[in-house]
């Protein structure tokens, strides 16, 4: 497209989208892509959903903006009730902005300014995990363990604020994995140490790779016992994308109730690609802490709590809850998984088929050896082999290195049907067959 006015992400040609429909995206030609990625796993209600359009309009007509220093809303109001009731979080405070990146920001902000209010200054590092990906603003991306993503951006990055640990290890109980957390504590120097951020169940930057049952709810003991906030950043994995409201709570049983981090980080799922929509729920300390201290959380974007994307966002909550999409997550997620594994057992460079819900990952890799590919590549050809027999996959590179480590991330929309399910698979089976 030369005579396009379009700053592209890449120099490669886009083909133009004009219309979405369930699990299905059309271009202008009139070809049809079933969108296995959901965009970057966004679109969980599905496309061409008109409740969400008409909650949009109707909330454009009445009040399509006011400015979060100024004014709350009604529908903000109702929203961040539901929300925080629909994710068994009580008493939590939701701080809405637009896209996940902003999110994390938000979360990395706060957890800063709660350390502060608090009287103890010096809490300034935050412990993320390698890999990882928080978003690519330069907060979020300095707390992401995705080497190829950072390295232009490294000199703008204090790296000392940002310790990393460890990806989950499987061959780990889930309590001997957290514990090599208290590791990178003392290391750092736990008195200088705000807050630990992870993405339960991992998405782009290590295809859907979890840690065993009981590392949450020992990663929350730590960070207590340390007073280190816990942030689940929950972009991804969250709103029943992985089975449950909160993939932080997959293994119910570990928590003896409901874990709760500090601080959950929302995004992507929360409007379903109809509107910018993303945020934060935060705990009632932290939120009394700051309101009874400075009075104000010293942050702000001109866009939060937007009372169109909220609306939208309300919209889609009702859906999802309506027609129990984290209970269909689960049993569609059991279909495909099903399904990847046979897959595996017949295209040996299938190394591992993985995750929860409708959040899957294949591992690829050389069959001869049963590890990463020397040289990246086999994802980025399967995705292409999958994009012309009409599936859209999420390819990634890096996860053993930075570099190495191809795999494909799957993640269809939560209303996706069992023959759908189907079709994917068949695309996906071609398309091994041909990568």
């Amino acid at each position: 497209m030369t005579d396009s006015s379009v700053f592209y992400r890449s120099r490669k040609p886009y083909p133009t989208a004009v219309r979405g429909e369930g699990v299905y995206l059309y271009g202008a030609g009139g070809r049809r892509w079933l969108d296995g990625s959901s965009g970057a796993l966004v679109a969980n209600i599905g496309h061409g959903r008109s409740a969400v359009a008409e909650a949009m309009a109707r909330q454009a007509h009445e009040l399509p903006f006011v400015h979060g220093s100024q004014f709350t809303s009604d529908v903000l109001e109702e929203y961040a009730a539901r929300l925080t009731a629909f994710l068994r979080l009580p008493g939590f405070r939701f701080w809405a902005v637009s896209g996940g990146s902003e999110a994390n920001e938000s979360a990395i902000k706060l957890a800063r300014q709660f350390h502060v209010e608090r009287g103890e200054p010096e809490r300034y590092k935050v412990i993320t995990r390698v890999p990882s990906y928080h978003g690519a603003s330069l907060g979020a991306l300095a707390a992401s363990g995705m080497g190829a993503r950072r390295a232009m951006y490294a000199p703008l990055m204090n790296e000392a604020a940002w310790p990393k640990m460890p990806k989950p290890d499987p061959r780990l109980s889930g309590e001997a994995d957290a514990e090599r957390l208290r590791a990178v504590l003392e290391e750092a120097g736990p008195e200088t140490v705000a807050a630990f951020i992870c993405e339960p169940v991992v998405g782009a930057s290590d295809a859907a790779l979890a840690p065993n049952p009981g590392y949450h709810a020992r990663i929350a003991q730590i960070c207590r016992e340390y007073g280190v906030l816990f942030v689940a950043d929950e972009v991804m994995s969250g709103m029943g994308r992985c089975g449950a409201p909160l993939a932080v709570r997959l293994y119910q049983e570990e928590a003896g109730g409901d874990l709760n981090p500090d601080i959950v980080v929302l995004g992507k799922g929360l409007a379903a690609g109809y509107a910018p929509l993303a945020g934060l729920a935060a705990s009632p300390e932290l939120y009394a802490t700051v309101m009874e201290g400075s009075g104000a959380f010293q942050h702000g974007f001109t866009y939060a709590g937007h009372p169109v994307s909220v609306a939208a966002g309300l919209a889609v909550l009702e859906i999802v809850e309506r027609e129990g999409l984290p209970g269909r997550a689960r049993a569609q997620g059991g279909r495909l998984l099903a399904g990847l594994r046979d897959l595996q057992g017949r295209h040996h460079a299938v190394l591992e088929v993985r995750g929860h819900g409708l959040l899957l990952g294949v591992v690829l890799g050389d069959p001869t050896t049963g590890e990463a590919c020397a040289a990246p590549g086999l994802a980025g050809r399967v995705a292409a082999a999958a994009w012309e027999r009409g599936l859209i996959t999420y390819p990634g590179t890096g996860a053993v290195d930075g570099v190495r480590g191809d795999h494909l991330l799957l993640g269809p929309p939560l209303s996706i049907t069992d023959a759908e399910t189907d079709e994917l698979l068949a695309a996906l089976d071609g398309a091994l067959g041909a990568g």
